[in-house]
């Protein structure tokens, strides 16, 4: 039976190099496994090449399967949200010619039977992309839009998509509910791919659920995360873990100004150098385009020494940011590898929820705080509805005792 499937598998592994991606299918013995560049599981920071035994039996049915977990890995790298603990062990494998992941597009998978089976979901998929990038609001940054789509879009799509050929029939409104009530309840990644979906069902003219919001909204920081955001003492003690000073600049960048991982690398430091307004402005090539961040707490400009950059755009850390060979995904990937490299025990995001709660506090308005986040009001609420709500109840808390003086004193 193996015989038979190796000209699929070596089918499969064609369009996964023509993708640039570096996994592979393999095939050994009778069993069907994964191959590829991975990260090393003593956290080194590099992508050996190492392999993963799925113990898949080497037939049709096994293939099929073994194509789904080669999604999952993908989609797993392209997340962040990689661990050894979910496949197993894995062997050490012969180098391999490609020194990393890419995150490009999953190709699609060979046919088992015939062509026809697998384009039976593909057109409205490639239609829906199409109509993607084809909007207006996204051909002035090719970049950002390319990133969102791999990163926001396609792994939700390709679920669906999943799905709706294990079912014989396109997407339908009941297929887009099941697809969104197999993410957990409250998760980011639930509500992204309510949004996902919801946008796909438009261009389908497809019906949604009534209640499709309710169902698909509720994210927030995970409640143990209240608990985990690090103070401003905690912040400005971790610099001192940090023995690159080119990180430590590229830290104080994203505590200072809430900049997304990618975001530090697709700035305008110019404003940092002496006389400066410190206002930066994040390049259009970045994700969200466009927009300008202030500092909070602005004597931290002075404290992480980022006037040094305003002069010297070579102190950070020298990664690659053509966008013509990499992509926004993968610098903001290099920047997470180097804070689990130097052991913090935060992550980059950590740094710019900080940020952002820090804004609530003094009493930014949301709307401002949002604009210069890069992202909707909408979202902004959603994520940081706890402290909005504490500062919005504080402050009529503080008005209502502030008119009970007044009315106390002129009595």
């Amino acid at each position: 039976m193996s015989a038979s499937i190796e000209p699929l598998i070596r089918e499969q592994n064609a369009l996964l190099a023509a993708g640039g991606l570096s996994l592979r299918l393999e095939l050994r013995g009778q069993r069907l496994g994964l191959r590829g560049p991975l990260p090393c599981r003593r956290g080194s920071g590099r992508h050996p090449v190492q392999r993963i035994s799925l113990g898949l039996p080497a037939d049709e049915s096994g293939l099929r399967q073994a194509q789904q977990q080669l999604r999952k890995l993908v989609q797993q790298l392209q997340q962040q949200r990689f661990h050894w603990a979910d496949w197993g062990s894995a062997r050490p494998a012969a180098p391999a010619a490609s020194g990393g992941i890419s995150p490009t597009t999953l190709p699609e998978p060979p046919p088992l039977h015939s062509r026809a089976r697998l384009d039976h979901g593909a057109p409205w998929l490639a239609a829906f992309e199409r109509s993607f990038h084809g909007e207006a609001r996204r051909r002035h940054n090719r970049a950002g839009t390319l990133t969102t789509w791999r990163s926001a879009y396609l792994p939700y799509l390709r679920r669906l998509e999943a799905q709706a050929l294990a079912g014989g029939g396109p997407p339908d409104g009941d297929l887009l509910l099941q697809v969104l009530e197999s993410y957990g309840p409250a998760s980011r990644s639930r509500q992204q791919c309510g949004l996902v979906l919801a946008a796909l069902a438009r261009f389908l003219e497809l019906e949604l659920p009534p209640d499709w919001g309710q169902r698909a909204g509720g994210y927030g920081l995970h409640r143990a995360q209240f608990r985990q955001l690090p103070s401003d003492a905690v912040i400005l003690e971790l610099l001192e873990r940090i023995p690159n000073p080119q990180w430590r600049l590229a830290y104080g960048l994203m505590a200072t100004y809430g900049l997304r991982n990618h975001e530090v690398f697709f700035c305008d430091l110019s404003s940092l150098a002496p006389g400066g307004d410190r206002v930066l402005r994040v390049l259009p090539t970045s994700k969200t385009g466009e927009h300008q961040v202030w500092p909070f707490q602005p004597a931290w400009v002075e404290h992480f020494d980022l006037p040094r950059l305003g002069a010297e755009v070579a102190a950070l850390p020298p990664v690659c940011t053509d966008l013509g060979r990499t992509t926004l995904q993968q610098v903001g990937r290099r920047v997470a590898e180097q804070f689990r490299r130097y052991g913090l025990p935060i992550t980059p995001y950590d740094l710019r929820h900080a940020w952002a709660v820090r804004t609530i506090h003094i009493g930014l308005p949301d709307t401002v705080a949002a604009r210069m986040m890069g992202h909707s009001v909408t979202i902004h609420t959603r994520t940081y509805h706890h402290w909005i709500t504490r500062r919005d109840q504080q402050q009529a808390v503080d008005a209502a005792l502030s008119r009970q003086r007044q009315s106390a004193a002129t009595a």
